[in-house]
């Protein structure tokens, strides 16, 4: 099993010394990672945020949760992060996705395609992008990009570029992520482009414990070496065990959960250090889950536990 090891999705600041100042709280507090989502709402654009955290902290890993393949080009996403890679030393991780949030495309008026051509899309823009980082000209000719004899510069600071961040919560996303990604994200449904009852149905544990042996099917001998990431929903530390049993009986039916269902989801980590320090293991050991990603009101909560479980 993989190591435990801890990100922070945190999408904005007040100002650019008040991001600075968390980030590099977030590196001592031993996180591994700080994330930035990809919307078009009020949030910061995730390459100039990343950068900002790269040049902020000296060990800090910087990451898109995930950049959309609709929203930019892949000739132009590999130079960027290639760049990104480059400035800072080899701390950058490389999250791509088909895009789900069905607002960001309306308002954008971007066409929101089925989900079959958006991730054949994506996986065209990881073949591009890799192609690119490989020190090889790229000839590309698919159904929805055409790249011509084009040699991918900067090169990135790790060889053959950043990790790959591929998360989902279906089938055929996540046999792709097996195959071609470094870190799986194990994800809930988000197949209606929104989030409602029909998500916190698909991430009941036993929807999670599927998925995971949908991606060790696929990845075959190379499971072993793929690291699997979980995105939390909610990261709650409670000073009692019986405070968290609230959380969950009040939380299940805004969701149309039973509190026995809301406590299967591995999204939900609550309770006390020692509980969820517990849950962690137990999820780690069903869903192989190392890698877990919490929301940036969380940090300090979050920390006695990120100092008892890094690494281990």
């Amino acid at each position: 099993m993989h190591p435990f090891r801890f990100g922070v999705q945190f999408s904005k600041s007040a100002s650019g010394d008040d991001y600075r100042e968390a980030v590099r709280r977030i590196e001592d507090l031993g996180y591994s990672t700080v994330f930035c989502p990809d919307h078009f709402d009020d949030q910061w654009a995730p390459t100039v945020a990343l950068t900002v955290a790269a040049e902020a902290t000296t060990e800090l890993r910087v990451a898109a949760l995930v950049y959309d393949v609709d929203y930019r080009h892949p000739v132009v996403l590999a130079k960027e992060i290639a760049t990104l890679d480059l400035v800072s030393g080899g701390r950058v991780e490389f999250g791509i996705g088909a895009g789900w949030l069905l607002d960001d495309y309306d308002m954008a008026g971007i066409r929101f395609d089925k989900a079959g051509v958006r991730i054949d899309r994506m996986i065209e823009a990881i073949d591009i992008v890799q192609g690119l980082w490989s020190g090889e000209p790229v000839e590309f000719h698919g159904e929805h990009y055409v790249v011509q004899g084009l040699s991918g510069k900067p090169d990135p600071h790790q060889p053959g570029g950043p990790p790959l961040i591929i998360g989902g919560g279906g089938k055929r996303v996540l046999t792709a992520a097996a195959r071609r990604a470094d870190i799986v994200g194990l994800n809930a449904s988000l197949h209606s482009g929104s989030v409602g009852p029909e998500t916190a149905l698909s991430a009941l544990g036993e929807r999670f414990l599927e998925r995971r042996n949908w991606v060790e099917e696929a990845a075959g001998d190379r499971f072993p070496e793929l690291e699997l990431q979980m995105n939390t929903f909610m990261a709650a530390v409670t000073d009692s065990t019986s405070q968290a049993d609230e959380m969950f009986e009040g939380m299940a039916p805004m969701f149309g959960l039973s509190p026995d269902q809301a406590r299967t989801i591995p999204m939900v980590l609550a309770g006390t250090v020692n509980d969820v320090c517990d849950q962690l293991h137990h999820h780690r050991e069903l869903y192989g889950a190392s890698y877990w990603v919490i929301h940036e009101g969380e940090v300090d909560a979050m920390a006695p536990i990120v100092a008892k479980m890094s690494g281990i």
